[in-house]
């Protein structure tokens, strides 16, 4: 079947030469936005068209509120900052997740808690997160409580490849024991859950727009949410919490430099333009995928119910760990870039001690799914 699969997709890519996971494209305004921004001197952090590039992400997501930002894990940090998390505390998570997630869990000095992720979306599992809760937390006076007697102040819920998690159903639970949702979106811009965009049913998400995203702009991120305090917050402390004046240099607390270039934003507006377009090439695609592969002993992930996704990167499941090793051995050789899962959290040595529930279906997928390239293909 690997022989089958390198030759189809070398066949749709139209080439033999090496084919990556998921290479950028430009063909729109790219170049003319950026060279406006050079030929206006404004590169920086200060131009229209972050300001321009923020409005046109809130309008497509319908969030109330984007803060542009220099990468995703900058817009996560901030989100679990805003949200209160603070040294000492617990937030819980998935171990299958980019080790981003937890890093911006660990800058603000809180320690992550691996719950498993459901089978079906790749993200936080809401009856998982309900056991290991019920488990090994209390609630006292509006405040959840690890038995070994630090907070529980958040849970970070990844949308995984871009495929929607049970983020209804999360939320419900967080709520339930006083705890923050924040959505780690940055894989699934343009994927919906019940009709509503990813990002936008916790209080605060955080997208990116690394160079291997649906859309880039080079190195960026945004932080979404709907209320008014929140997105003032955002922005203020993004921005080095610098006060408002014609010319002094007022702070009035420490902040953080996390403002997004204008020339990034430039990038961004000219890829958003193409977006729609994009994901319907990229649905496209997956659904190649899956029709090629029905017969095959490997297993399409499809998006999940009640979800429209973006298939970021499309997946498969192996039936073995030997021949997942098999098939990225053969794919790659044939210059056929191929990927694993991440190292599931708990095995990085900085994550090892880390609380955990069962992960079961983390290890599951981690020993079984392998990555597919997926990149636009601008000849379709």
């Amino acid at each position: 079947m690997t022989n089958q699969l390198i030759s189809f997709i070398q066949e749709y890519y139209k080439t033999r030469d090496f084919i990556p996971l998921h290479a950028p494209v430009f063909e729109g305004n790219e170049r003319k936005y950026v060279l406006d921004t050079l030929d206006s001197t404004f590169v920086s952090s200060v131009g229209r068209y972050v300001d321009e590039f923020e409005k046109q992400v809130a309008d497509y997501t319908k969030a109330k509120h984007a803060i542009a930002t220099v990468n995703g894990t900058a817009a996560l940090h901030t989100a679990l900052y805003l949200s209160g998390v603070k040294t000492g505390d617990l937030v819980i998570t998935q171990a299958l997740t980019f080790v981003a997630t937890c890093n911006a869990i660990a800058y603000l000095g809180a320690d992550p808690v691996f719950v498993d992720v459901n089978r079906e979306t790749l993200g936080l599992c809401p009856k998982a997160l309900l056991n290991y809760l019920e488990e090994h937390c209390e609630i006292r006076d509006q405040v959840c409580y690890h038995k070994n007697g630090a907070r529980v102040s958040a849970a970070v819920v990844m949308h995984t490849f871009g495929h929607p998690a049970k983020v209804v159903e999360l939320k419900k639970v967080c709520d339930g024991y006083f705890i923050e949702l924040i959505e780690d979106a940055a894989e699934s811009l343009g994927s919906l859950y019940r009709g509503q965009h990813t990002g936008t049913f916790a209080t605060m998400s955080a997208l990116s727009f690394n160079g291997n995203k649906v859309i880039t702009t080079g190195g960026g991120g945004m932080i979404l949410c709907n209320e008014d305090s929140v997105s003032h917050r955002a922005k203020h402390l993004t921005t080095t919490a610098k006060q408002p004046h014609p010319y002094e240099f007022y702070h009035d607390e420490i902040a953080f430099n996390y403002r997004m270039p204008n020339i990034n934003a430039a990038l961004g507006c000219a890829q958003l333009e193409q977006l729609n377009k994009y994901i319907e090439n990229k649905r496209m695609l997956a659904s190649l995928y899956q029709s090629e592969l029905v017969a095959s002993d490997l297993e399409f992930i499809v998006e999940p119910q009640h979800a429209r996704s973006n298939y970021w990167l499309n997946a498969v499941l192996c039936p073995s760990k030997q021949y997942r090793d098999e098939m990225l051995s053969k794919t790659n050789q044939a210059g056929v870039m191929t990927r694993p899962v991440w190292q599931l959290m708990h095995t990085l040595p900085m994550f090892k001690n880390s609380l955990r529930g069962p992960l079961i279906n983390s290890v599951f997928l981690a020993e079984r799914l392998v990555n597919l390239p997926s990149s636009v293909s601008i000849s379709r």
